[in-house]
C-alpha cells in the first residue's frame, strides 16, 4: 500500500495544487484528457528512447537524450492538442496544462519504473527516490514549459517559444546526465531548478491574481 501512494500520490498531489491555485477553474473534462495525453506519449517515447539510448552499448552515457524525446513530445502534445482549444485563453492555462501532460507522463512512468522495469530492487525504493527527484523534476519541466509558451501566446514574445522548448530539454538532460555522474552537482542543480520553477510559477500567477477575467486574445 505504502509503495502504490508513494508510486501515484506525488504527481496527483502536485497536479490538484496547480489546479486549485488557477484563479479561473478549467473545465474537468480537458484536465482529464490532459493528463491522459500526457501518459500516452510515454508510449513513442518508450520507442525512441529504446532506439537513441537502450540500443546503444552505454546507455548510461546517453541517457540525457530521454530530454530531447521525452519533453519534445510534451510540447508537441501541448501545442498541438491544447493549445487550439478555446479553453486555452490566459498565460496561466499554459501552465496548468503542461503541468497535467507532464505529470501524465510522470505517472505512467513512474508505474514502470516502479512495477515493470526491475526486478533486483525493492519496489519501495524506488518509489521514494522517483518521488523525491522525478517526479518534482517533471513538474518542474512541464511548468516551465507552460511560462514560456504562455509568454508567447498571450504576451506575443518571439523568443518564448523557442525557451518553452529549449529550457525544459536542457533541464532534464541535465537532471538524467548529473543524476549518475556527480551527486554533489545533481543535488545543486536540483535545487536550482526547483527555486527556478517557482520563480517562474510565482510571477504568472501574481500576474493571474491581477486580473479581473480571464479571456486573453491570442497574439501567436
Amino acid at each position: 500500500m505504502i509503495t502504490i501512494i508513494l508510486t501515484f500520490f506525488p504527481s496527483l498531489a502536485i497536479v490538484f495544487f496547480v489546479i486549485k491555485s488557477d484563479k479561473f477553474k478549467e473545465p474537468v473534462k480537458l484536465i482529464v484528457e490532459a493528463f491522459i495525453l500526457g501518459c500516452l506519449i510515454c508510449f513513442p517515447a518508450g520507442l525512441l528512447n529504446n532506439l537513441l539510448i537502450w540500443s546503444t552499448d552505454d546507455p548510461e552515457f546517453f541517457s540525457f537524450l530521454a530530454g530531447l524525446t521525452e519533453e519534445t513530445l510534451k510540447f508537441l502534445a501541448l501545442s498541438i492538442f491544447i493549445r487550439p482549444k478555446s479553453e486555452f485563453n490566459e498565460p496561466m492555462d499554459a501552465v496548468v496544462y503542461g503541468t497535467l501532460i507532464s505529470l501524465g507522463f510522470a505517472t505512467f512512468e513512474n508505474y514502470e519504473y516502479v512495477y515493470v522495469y526491475f526486478d533486483n530492487v525493492p519496489p519501495i525504493e524506488i518509489a521514494i527516490v522517483r518521488a523525491l527527484t522525478a517526479i518534482p523534476l517533471h513538474a518542474s519541466c512541464g511548468i516551465i514549459m507552460g511560462c514560456f509558451l504562455g509568454m508567447h501566446v498571450f504576451r506575443n514574445s518571439d523568443f518564448a517559444i523557442f525557451k518553452a522548448l529549449l529550457y525544459p530539454i536542457f533541464f532534464h538532460a541535465a537532471y538524467n546526465y548529473l543524476v549518475g555522474e556527480n551527486l554533489f552537482l545533481f543535488i545543486i542543480f536540483f535545487v536550482f531548478t526547483l527555486i527556478y520553477t517557482v520563480f517562474l510559477y510565482t510571477k504568472i500567477r501574481i500576474s493571474q491574481e491581477n486580473k479581473q477575467k480571464e479571456e486573453e486574445e491570442k497574439l501567436n
